[in-house]
């Protein structure tokens, strides 16, 4: 018989990479936000920054120094434009990439939006024991990341394995 687990919040911070969004009008980060909190996380912090790779890179950065925060997830600028680099601003801080999000992301999604997937450019890793996850800007794609990806990896219960039960060992040497 297999151990009953219990849920464990984690503390998430949430940043939507934007040149034109406001709080009134981002729907793709309060998708997140409304995801993680039904689910039972803590939103501990919500910022909207452009789309600048520095911008970006001090509000994460800012978040992987800060040990209360277990995960950071960011919405917009993983495509191919000109102004699009969330990838860019976040793979120069991972300790650890996790290669099979944007694989399995990318897998996903093609149920939906078919060879249109090949555009996202969506990433995950590890940084000083924080998870992020960088997911495209619109509000179905991050419903895809949140449900089907991120959702089941944040919830300790998840079995046979969870990105929850690794974080007391993110920090080994």
């Amino acid at each position: 018989m297999s151990e009953v687990r219990e849920f464990i919040p984690i503390n998430i911070a949430v940043l939507t990479v934007s040149d034109t969004r406001t709080e009134l009008d981002d729907v793709s980060g309060q998708t997140l936000v409304t995801g993680l909190t039904d689910a039972g996380h803590n939103l501990i912090d919500k910022k909207i920054v452009p789309d600048d790779i520095y911008q970006i890179r001090a509000a994460v950065s800012h978040w992987i120094a800060d040990p209360a925060v277990n995960a950071v997830i960011t919405t917009g600028g993983t495509g191919v434009t000109g102004r699009d680099g969330t990838p860019e601003a976040i793979q120069p801080l991972l300790d650890k990439v996790l290669d099979g999000f944007g694989e399995v992301f990318r897998m996903i999604s093609y149920q939906d939006i078919k060879s249109s997937t090949m555009q996202s450019r969506a990433i995950a890793g590890v940084a000083n024991a924080t998870y992020i996850f960088c997911v495209p800007g619109s509000s179905g794609a991050c419903r895809t990341a949140w449900e089907s990806l991120i959702k089941e990896q944040l919830d300790y219960r998840t079995r046979p394995c969870n990105l929850v039960q690794l974080m007391p060992r993110l920090l080994e040497k």
